[in-house]
């Protein structure tokens, strides 16, 4: 009993340090921070309550369909791949890309590595990928989020066909060794720890979702409504703080790796966690400057559209789909216009830059400037069309 008092301090010291150096725990302080200043209380309120009903739950509900339909249909899994014809590669592994997440352009990246799939391929995937943002997108504005996948599978399978012209099959793959993808931490008891909030709020909160989306009138109950949203953003945010050791870019930026032994629910939460973090992040940034500054960004992008695709193609070479999110967020907030939305999704790699990054640096950095060409051309393609 002696040992453990005095070795329990050591432990709280440990703990509270490997708290302290976790990044990721700023989301939550700075929008703790929000809510105990009242000048700004009732925006962030607002805007917690927002993001949470208009975002988070429709992204948990449009997950939960999408990975049922997974499971029933394994072969939207197939490793990859089939090798009678160039053409039918690229074009499976641009499918494979325009998948919601990132697993698709993941497998492809570590076939690569393998030789079981070729330079062209890896191009094609990382085009046509966009990675979470197209969960956040399917769930507020499906025809949109339609609309871009089948834009990335046509110009990830374009650039594929192109990359073939001029690479072989073998082309930046690196030599066999014993080189390993650097492997995210998995997740902590926090993910575990947030079930049992969601089976009880989860469907409660899609119906009162829906009543929002429908503009019905919540009467007497609109205050406690907001304060429950806000809560669970909150509460969404502290999770996805805790999943991580939120040490380095990547482990702030990417999805944490799946819980052990799976589960379709724990998958579910970490990704709408995640969602939630950056999607609060954005709305929160766009109506604290707005509110606050002054600083109207729709009328910016508005007055200044002609840059909004190129800014957006250049935060789609950041990897990881943090950065990818909010841009999805802007969108949906009519911030930025889908000339902008298209050609982010293009350019981006989501989280398979990482594991592309650690096993075939050369080839990666290369598929990723080659995808920032066609981006170019989507997106002020659409810009210009719109101006006709």
């Amino acid at each position: 009993m002696l040992s453990y008092s005095r070795s329990y301090p050591f432990k709280a010291a440990s703990q509270f340090a490997y708290l302290a150096a976790n990044k990721r725990l700023i989301l939550p302080l700075l929008l703790i921070a929000t809510l105990l200043y009242a000048p700004i209380r009732d925006i962030a309120l607002g805007t917690l309550a927002d993001a949470f009903f208009q975002v988070s739950v429709f992204v948990a509900g449009t997950l939960a369909i999408y990975y049922y339909f997974v499971e029933k249909l394994p072969q939207l899994e197939l490793s990859y791949l089939n090798k009678k014809s160039p053409a039918l590669e690229v074009t499976m592994a641009a499918v494979l890309g325009a998948l919601p997440g990132c697993g698709g352009a993941i497998i492809v990246v570590t076939q690569f590595t393998k030789g079981q799939a070729s330079f062209a391929s890896v191009v094609a995937v990382l085009t046509a990928t966009m990675g979470d943002a197209a969960f956040l997108l399917l769930a507020k504005k499906p025809l949109e989020g339609m609309a871009i996948i089948l834009l990335g599978i046509a110009v990830g399978t374009i650039s594929g066909l192109a990359v073939n012209l001029f690479h072989k099959a073998d082309y930046c793959r690196p030599k066999a060794n014993d080189k390993q993808v650097e492997d995210c931490d998995p997740p902590t008891f926090a993910v575990r720890m947030s079930e049992p909030v969601w089976k009880i709020v989860l469907f409660p909160c899609i119906a009162i979702s829906l009543v929002m989306a429908f503009n019905m009138d919540l009467g007497q109950f609109e205050q406690p409504i907001e304060l429950l949203g806000a809560g669970m953003a909150i509460f969404a945010v502290v999770i996805w703080a805790l999943s991580s050791k939120g040490k380095t870019y990547k482990q702030i930026t990417a999805e944490e790796e799946e819980v052990k032994p799976p589960s379709r629910l724990a998958k579910i939460l970490q990704d709408t966690h995640f969602v939630t973090a950056w999607v609060v992040a954005s709305f929160m940034i766009y109506e604290l400057s707005v509110a606050l500054f002054g600083l109207d960004l729709a009328a910016w992008f508005t007055e200044y559209a002609i840059y909004a695709p190129l800014i957006a193609i250049m935060i789609g070479l950041l990897p990881g789909c943090g950065p990818q999110i909010v841009v999805t967020s802007l969108y949906i907030q009519g911030v930025l216009p889908f000339s902008a939305l298209a050609a982010n999704a293009v350019a981006n790699d989501g989280d398979a830059l990482f594991p592309a990054i650690a096993l075939a640096p050369k080839a990666a950095l290369l598929a990723t400037a080659y995808s920032a060409i066609p981006a170019l051309f989507v997106g002020y393609g659409i810009y210009y069309w719109n101006l006709l």
